[in-house]
């Protein structure tokens, strides 16, 4: 078992795709590039953002395999497991693993409202099938299962269970989550609009959204932080918090991709029934992201 750097920015890597559909993989190699130019720590393929509720198995596979040549060991490469059932779960691990991934984001069962013994569960059956690093997403807000601090107390009898994606948007567990479980639990904030307020409060790191379209600005921030420049960070963070907020929308997947490809990090098409922006809509959020470019901090 490998145990990963969980410190810094690990990009929620967008999907994108040409206008037929089809997954659009030298684009992905633009991004990865700018990720890493920028100093990411870490890449994490085919989450919410990457439009996992979209792409078949074998796409996201596809995905990590293409990824994995293209990083060429400069960073750890993490699949998302976002599957209905333990079996399928349990499978997809494993198969990430043996393609050569670096370490799993899973997320609780999908499509069943799981009670507590039934998360833990699964994701003690899921990290006992694989040797690969673990991170859990823990949000509530959007997939309607909390993992209790007392969950987590079972879940971390598992040693390749590593980290949490801290997307709870209260920033007082990452507290409580630090007093309980001091450094053997690593935490990644989770929110692009609280990410400097998780680093303040203990988070290691951050999965971040707007990373794919603003790397450099993104790793600012953080770096800024880590050497105690706070009046730099929160100055960048502050021009920042209109495109964060774009994170916190149900349709962030078009308006970040709108973001990343104005600034040739992507292509703006997505998969229905995600449909493209129009009307009034897509002014408003040309507008945003526009008015903040024209603003942009030197870096």
């Amino acid at each position: 078992m490998t145990n990963l750097n969980w410190s810094g920015i690990f990009p929620a890597m967008l999907t994108p795709f040409h206008e037929n559909g089809d997954l659009d993989l030298e684009m992905l190699a633009i991004n990865i590039e700018a990720q890493l130019a920028a100093g990411s720590e870490g890449l994490i393929l085919a989450g919410t953002l990457g439009e996992a509720s979209v792409l078949t198995t074998d796409e996201k596979f596809e995905l990590l395999t293409y990824t994995l040549g293209v990083v060429n060991g400069r960073c750890p490469v993490l699949l998302n497991v976002a599957e209905n059932t333990t079996r399928d779960a349990v499978a997809f691990a494993q198969k990430a693993e043996k393609l050569g991934a670096t370490g799993l984001m899973v997320l609780p069962p999908m499509r069943y409202r799981a009670d507590d013994v039934e998360v833990v569960t699964y994701f003690r059956t899921v990290a006992q099938s694989t040797s690969l690093p673990i991170l859990i997403y823990n949000n509530p807000v959007d997939y309607g299962i909390y993992i209790t601090l007392d969950m987590f107390e079972e879940l971390l009898q598992e040693p390749n269970i590593q980290a949490v994606k801290e997307s709870t948007r209260d920033l007082t567990n990452i507290t409580r989550l630090r007093n309980r479980f001091g450094d053997r639990l690593k935490i990644l904030g989770g929110v692009d609009t609280i990410f400097l307020e998780s680093l303040v409060v203990g988070a290691d790191g951050t999965v971040a959204g707007l990373v794919d379209a603003f790397p450099r600005e993104t790793f600012a921030i953080f770096d800024a932080f880590r050497k105690g420049d706070i009046k730099k960070a929160v100055d960048i963070y502050r021009w920042f918090m209109p495109l964060l907020e774009l994170d916190i929308q149900p349709k962030l997947v078009q308006y970040i991709k709108l973001a990343a490809t104005k600034e040739g990090l992507s292509t703006p098409y997505t998969r229905a029934p995600r449909l493209p922006l129009e009307g009034e809509e897509e002014k408003r959020i040309h507008k945003i992201i526009d008015d903040a470019v024209a603003l942009r901090p030197q870096i």
